[in-house]
């Protein structure tokens, strides 16, 4: 498989969070400093595709890493997301995890 998330050596970013089950590391195109993607090992495209096991541990993964976003960046908020299906643009399920202020520019755009 030729999954960039499967193969943390070819990352051009730092891994800020590593374990057993999951890795976090800085968003190489952020759009707020300090936006981390989170991720599983193991790979997986959507959400329904991973344990019940690994899926409880990335969300707390997930609340760690917002708390010391918060108390690194001082944001006003936080956004968590996840893209999937075809519209997971790198094909391995990931969360963004990135801090908020007033005013960053980052919205939803809906088109009816």
């Amino acid at each position: 498989m030729d999954c960039i998330f499967c193969h943390k050596e070819r990352l051009e970013t730092d891994i800020v969070y590593e374990d057993d089950l999951v890795m976090a590391f800085m968003d190489m195109n952020p759009i707020n400093e300090g936006h981390i993607l989170l991720t599983t090992k193991k790979h997986y495209l959507d959400v329904d595709e991973i344990p019940n096991e690994t899926l409880s541990h990335l969300m707390i993964i997930s609340k760690k890493i917002v708390s010391e976003m918060k108390e690194k960046y001082k944001p006003d908020g936080y956004s968590i997301m996840q893209n999937g299906g075809k519209f997971n643009d790198v094909g391995h399920y990931h969360l963004h995890i990135f801090p908020r202020y007033n005013g960053d520019g980052f919205g939803w755009v809906c088109r009816k």
